[in-house]
């Protein structure tokens, strides 16, 4: 099917909304972008992308400009809280043949998306607040008065997704019980490691996403902001978990907490309305598998639509592809909480003896092309 009569909307200004755009260039549709976020922002932390990730930006004319801008991370390290090493990965090898590690500031990946989509047209500071179904069309108004009549709209808008809000029952996203909290501080270390350390039931991660930042990560467990979670982190984790919280006395403006959450949901689309990316499937965070799975929906929608005889068949087509691959992440990062939740001692056990054979295990369908 060719999209030259088709009319889609997309929403959502994110990896996985850009990344449609992107996709769906070559189709033919008549395709709008609503975010509902004022304008392309500058601020946030950073981003890891697996070689899964980096496959589809090849796919989307897109790895050579994040590659221009990213830190290749060739090892990963697994540590506890008392700096003791557990295991190693050789991640350069593990991904051979699919695709580089890198790690890089959010925004600037937002940067590259926007270049890559040209003139798309985006509407900003807009979001739909009424989606209902004409026959095979949707209906949705806006916030900003306006109605538009839609072949095909796709929800790419979050973890906290107003489509699905709308269309799908106001199903809600799931705490993890666990809270984050996100920073950016100076990089102090030349080795381009991933880095974490493992308390029970929390982790302290580092990964340098430039020549001079360094991403950091703390999961604090399920009790929300509290007061003394520095203090604590510089008292329970070896260093760099110190110093890098030194960057927050100084200038705490990259700071981003909340809750880790996951959606999960018995179908994607409804009528012609579809979820994709964390609107549709979020996860906890330990595979960093969000960006990856984002890129991968973008690439097979557009393969779905170009091989369908209509807009109803390409997404039954476009969940039955998806949903296996997706339901294998959802089910390894609940392993992989579990494993970190053990007591210390045992889980430490666990990971010096069998943390190289899991980790390859976690990610072995991912090799595979989506």
């Amino acid at each position: 099917m060719r999209g030259n009569d088709v009319r889609v909307l997309i929403v959502g200004g994110g990896v996985a909304g850009l990344a449609t755009v992107a996709a769906l260039r070559d189709w033919g549709a008549t395709v709008d972008v609503v975010e509902r976020a004022p304008g392309p922002t500058a601020s946030g932390t950073g981003i890891y992308l697996t070689g899964n990730a980096t496959r589809m930006l090849d796919v989307l004319g897109l790895r050579e400009p994040v590659a221009d801008v990213a830190v290749e991370i060739r090892r990963q390290r697994s540590a506890n809280q008392r700096g003791r090493r557990l295991f190693d990965i050789d991640v350069a090898a593990l991904w051979q043949g699919v695709g580089p590690c890198v790690s890089l500031p959010r925004a600037q990946l937002h940067r590259v998306l926007l270049a890559g989509v040209g003139d798309a047209p985006i509407r900003w500071g807009r979001q739909p607040v009424v989606l209902t179904q004409e026959g095979d069309r949707a209906v949705v108004g806006f916030d900003d008065g306006s109605t538009e009549r839609y072949d095909l709209v796709i929800g790419a808008d979050g973890v906290n997704s107003s489509v699905r809000r709308l269309a799908f029952d106001g199903h809600p996203a799931r705490d993890l019980g666990q809270y984050a909290y996100r920073w950016v501080a100076p990089r102090i270390d030349d080795e381009p490691f991933w880095s974490v350390q493992l308390g029970r039931g929390r982790q302290f991660l580092t990964i340098p996403i430039s020549a001079e930042q360094t991403y950091c990560y703390y999961n604090d467990g399920p009790v929300v902001d509290r007061p003394g979670w520095r203090d604590e982190v510089a008292e329970s984790f070896t260093e760099p978990a110190a110093i890098m919280l030194k960057a927050l006395d100084h200038d705490d403006s990259t700071l981003h907490a909340g809750p880790n959450q996951e959606v999960v949901l018995d179908s994607w689309s409804r009528g012609p309305v579809l979820l994709i990316g964390d609107a549709a499937h979020a996860t906890s965070p330990n595979m960093a598998q969000g960006a990856a799975m984002a890129l991968e929906d973008a690439v097979v929608l557009a393969s779905s639509l170009a091989a369908a005889d209509s807009v109803a068949e390409a997404l039954r087509g476009y969940e039955a592809r998806r949903r296996p691959r997706t339901d294998w992440v959802l089910s390894q990062t609940h392993r992989r909480d579990r494993a970190t939740g053990l007591p210390p001692a045992l889980r430490d056990l666990v990971m010096r003896r069998l943390g190289e054979q899991m980790f390859r295990s976690n990610y072995g369908p991912l090799f595979a092309q989506p």
